[in-house]
This record gives structure tokens, C-alpha cells and sequence, in this order.
């Protein structure tokens, strides 16, 4: 299988050094960066092949993997339309439908709709997936097998879930660092130095997520284990529960959601 991205920022950077981890070859790989010094990066880091403009050389590919930004996608995909045969094509622009990715690239339909997350550039990445009708099988597998190189993979059954995917997973390490955030500050609060307040957080998010995954118990099963009746652990779910923390994450997401389909609406205008 032969991929080119179109785009070297950090998501397409994160997919390459995944890929390359778990046995893809240097030698199928290409890259459409525009900026010189991004290109000259990309050839030294992990040694595939830049191109500056979508040339046909550069379209020698099984698989085009879109990764620039959704606002740059229309003028993109200019240079596209005529190129496209049989490839496979994968989207990781969030917000962007498939519906106006199509008509941009003159109709189109081999498309896949991916949207990963930043825990991505470390391997630890989850993306949700779907794929128009026209996709085959074992193109789906091959999609599959892209984005699995830096995390896991949830398939969709409908578009607007994409959307609350963006929601969840990807918007959610944002959610994850705030409490982060918070938890440090209470610690520095409490007297520890930063250092300290930083080991103490990331350690008890890291150990908790552990914890819960490797349980098949329900995350408000393991809470009710660590909150003793009248004890400490209560008094600040008390205190959370009476500023509304659960109630605003959840209110949060939801908004994420919302802003979603906002941005499909808006980046499909012609």
C-alpha cells in the first residue's frame, strides 16, 4: 500500500512516525508539503519522499490522506479532482462533511471521514471513522489499518456522529487537561511546590484511567469505591456536585457537539 499525505503538520507527523513504528515502509510513503522548511524536516526525520505541489509523481498512491486545515481544504482540493482514479480517500479535517469534500473534488466518493485525537502524536490516539457507501470492505480495512498505527479505531454508522466524536474524544483531552489543571493548582494551593503539584496530578489521572480500563466495571461503580461515607473523598464530590462540575463537563461536550455542525455548515458554503 502506497500513502501520501497531503499536509505535514502535526497530525500527519504523528501518522507517519506511527506507521513507520509498526512495520510500514519508508519507501510507500510520500508527502505534498508547501513549506520548504517543513519539507526539509519531514526528509530528515523520518526519510520519505516531499513534493511541493500535487504533481502526478506525488499522486502515486494507493491512499491520500488529507491533513490540512479545514479552512485550506477548497483550495486544496483544486489540484486534486483530476488526479483521483481508485484512491482511497481519508479526512482528517474536523467539521468538514463528506457531502462537500465530494463536490470539491468533482464528485468524488471514495471518501473516508477519520477524526483523530492529539493523544495521536504519542500513540495513544482513538479515531472515529466513517465511510460513504461507494468504500469497499477491504478499503475500510486499509483505513482501518492507517489510523490503528497511532491508537485505537470506533467506526460510525452515521456522519453526524463524527460530530460527536469531535465532541468526546476529540475535544476531549481539553476537557482531561483542565482537570489537570485543576488538580495542580489545589495542590500548589495546599503547599506542595509546582513540581510536586504536577507529579501528584498527572500520576493520579494517569492511575485512575489504568485503573478503569483495565476494570469492567462502570467508572460509578470504582467512584462509589473510593468514597467513604463521610469521609474526605465525599466532601469534595459534595462540593463538585454543588458547583455543578459534572453537570458542566457533560453541558460542555454537548456545546462541542453543537459548534460541529456549526463549522460543517460554514466551511460547506460555496
Amino acid at each position: 500500500m502506497k500513502i501520501t499525505f497531503l499536509g505535514g503538520g502535526n497530525m500527519a507527523n504523528a501518522l507517519i512516525g506511527g506507521m513507520l513504528n509498526t512495520g510500514f515502509s519508508v519507501d510507500a510513503m510520500a508527502v505534498i508539503e508547501i513549506g520548504a522548511e517543513n519539507r526539509a524536516r519531514l526528509e530528515h526525520q523520518y526519510g520519505v519522499r516531499c513534493y511541493a505541489d500535487a504533481t502526478s509523481a506525488a499522486l502515486n498512491c494507493d491512499v491520500l490522506l488529507l491533513a490540512v486545515k479545514p479552512q485550506q481544504m477548497r483550495e486544496a482540493c483544486a489540484s486534486l479532482s483530476t488526479h483521483l482514479h481508485q484512491h482511497l480517500v481519508i479526512s482528517i479535517a474536523a467539521g468538514l462533511r463528506l457531502c462537500d469534500l465530494s463536490r470539491w473534488l468533482g464528485g468524488y466518493d471514495k471518501l473516508v471521514r477519520a477524526m483523530p485525537n492529539t493523544p495521536a502524536m504519542i500513540g495513544a490516539g482513538v479515531t472515529g471513522l466513517f465511510a460513504l457507501p461507494s468504500v469497499s470492505e477491504s478499503e475500510r480495512r486499509c483505513a482501518e489499518g492507517v489510523l490503528q498505527a497511532v491508537g485505537s479505531t470506533l467506526w460510525v454508522a452515521d456522519e453526524g456522529q463524527i460530530d460527536a466524536v469531535t465532541a468526546i474524544s476529540g475535544s476531549g483531552p481539553a476537557y482531561v487537561f483542565l482537570f489537570i489543571e485543576a488538580l495542580e493548582k489545589a495542590a500548589t494551593d495546599l503547599g506542595f511546590s509546582p513540581g510536586q503539584s504536577r507529579q501528584l496530578a498527572l500520576e493520579t489521572v494517569l492511575g485512575a484511567a489504568k485503573l478503569a480500563a483495565q476494570s469492567d466495571e462502570p467508572a460509578s461503580v470504582l467512584r462509589e469505591r473510593v468514597t467513604s461515607k463521610a469521609g474526605t473523598t465525599e466532601a469534595a464530590l459534595l462540593t463538585m456536585g454543588e458547583r455543578g462540575v459534572k453537570e458542566g463537563i457533560v453541558a460542555g461536550a454537548l456545546a462541542a457537539y453543537a459548534r460541529s455542525g456549526e463549522l460543517g455548515e460554514i466551511l460547506g458554503k460555496d
